[in-house]
């Protein structure tokens, strides 16, 4: 008999692995507590822009033509008990407000609600990012708020989503961690049926105990803000002493123990996870007793929230001191291309801080706009690079969209008051732009 699958949490994580267990197969019901994020997705649309997760939705929902009808989704936690095999959770973890801590309240209260209704034999999954030691915790919650007699058990397999790429991340992962109490055990043999086909693709599987399950998430994003942070740092010495950080990215990338990705200086990293994840995980270091161990990653916080105070100090400089009655054209307001996501967003808060500094701000994002506007409804917006560009007396390329580097130099600048561009991602063709009348512009770079 075929697992059935359940899927707790429909957001950017629960929606995602919801459709892609269909699409592996599985019958999959997905529980979201909000009625209208449930008839969102019940008709086949997400709530959020992810490239391929919409089709991907509607080839697995009843309704439409050729669907396997093998998704749906409801409000009930009494049904998810009833339906499921195995129990994924993929509710959010975000921030605690005013803290660096990490807010379990949402991961506790799935579990509190779905607990009571697991009558028959089954495996409930974490998927969130929790601090280390949440998975023991939870494992006997389970067991005294599950039935009397019920067999019920843990395990974590955490998620290593990459946004703009979390269908093919899910489908093909590069790795699948599994922690469990009992490796060999039932909880183990249940994960290598639900991810064989991956598995039998290539995709390596690791099998863990809980903390080590708990600890992969957050020490890998860890390691990819440090690079980050790294290569940043190693801008600020080049504009010091008149290197380009381009060219020492390229030098030190072709290093097979460093590689060349994550390695371009610019206004640094935002989002829903590295910033905060990091941030727990220095919490919950300290409350181990181990906080002397990530210290590092207060200098890898600061040294990323600095770049994006130092790209309105270029921007300010190249207006000539001054941000009063400069028109400022900024390209992207999402925290990264492909996806319409503005948390923590280095752009926006470049954009916002010009505009509190007296700067009239003309914002252009191909998926972000609504998001944006969201966030910071003051700002100016347009519905294209040329029009926010139209009048401009500086171009900031704040997010490395491809159309943004598709652009033409001569068609932008037929637009403008002066043609002047900062490149906060050094992902332009600084020769093109030059070459077209521009004066460019980037961290860690000799000017020309």
């Amino acid at each position: 008999m075929s697992l059935k699958i359940t899927v707790i949490g429909t957001g950017y994580l629960g929606a995602t692995h919801a459709a892609a267990m269909a699409e592996l197969g599985f019958e999959v019901l997905g529980l979201d507590i909000v009625p209208e994020k449930v008839r969102m997705l019940a008709e086949g649309r997400v709530p959020m822009y992810e490239p391929g997760l919409e089709e991907l939705l509607r080839a697995h929902v009843a309704g439409f033509e050729g669907s396997t009808g093998r998704l749906r989704f409801t409000t009930s936690y009494e049904e998810v008990g009833d339906f499921g095999d195995v129990h994924f959770v993929c509710v959010n973890t975000p921030q605690k407000h005013g803290e660096y801590a990490c807010d379990m309240s949402h991961v506790d209260a799935a579990f509190d609600s779905l607990a009571p209704h697991l009558n028959g034999p089954a495996l409930v999954v974490g998927k969130s990012t929790v601090p280390v030691g949440s998975a023991e915790r939870l494992a006997s919650r389970l067991r005294d708020l599950a039935p009397a007699g019920a067999e019920v058990e843990l395990a974590w397999n955490p998620e290593f989503l990459r946004e703009g790429f979390a269908v093919a991340d899910t489908l093909h992962p590069d790795r699948i961690v599994v922690g469990v109490r009992e490796p060999g055990g039932r909880a183990e043999k249940l994960l290598r049926e639900v991810y064989a086909t991956p598995t039998g693709e290539g995709s390596p599987l690791v099998v863990t105990d809980f903390p080590t399950a708990e600890l992969v998430k957050t020490a890998a994003n860890s390691f990819l803000a440090t690079k980050i942070s790294f290569i940043n740092a190693m801008a600020e010495v080049c504009e010091a002493a008149g290197g380009d950080v381009v060219k020492l990215a390229e030098a030190i990338g072709y290093d097979e123990r460093i590689g060349a990705k994550f390695l371009r200086a610019g206004i640094g990293f935002g989002g829903g996870c590295l910033p905060k994840d990091i941030r727990a995980f220095m919490a919950r270091a300290g409350e181990l007793g181990a906080d002397q161990a990530l210290t590092f990653l207060r200098e890898v916080d600061s040294i990323n929230m600095r770049r994006r105070g130092h790209m309105v100090e270029l921007a300010r400089d190249a207006v000539g001191g001054s941000f009063l009655g400069v028109r400022v054209a900024v390209l992207g307001a999402t925290f990264k291309p492909d996806s319409d996501d503005v948390r923590d967003s280095p752009a926006l808060n470049v954009a916002g801080q010009i505009h509190l500094q007296g700067g009239q701000v003309t914002v252009y994002d191909p998926k972000g706009m609504d998001n944006a506007r969201r966030v910071f409804p003051t700002l100016g917006y347009a519905d294209s690079a040329v029009a926010s560009a139209r009048g401009a007396d500086v171009v900031l390329h704040l997010t490395e969209w491809r159309e943004f580097r598709e652009l033409d130099p001569a068609v932008l600048g037929g637009a403008v008051t002066r043609r002047l561009i900062l490149d906060g991602r050094n992902a332009l063709d600084a020769a093109q732009w030059r070459e077209a009348g521009w004066t460019y512009r980037a961290m860690g770079r000799p000017r020309a």
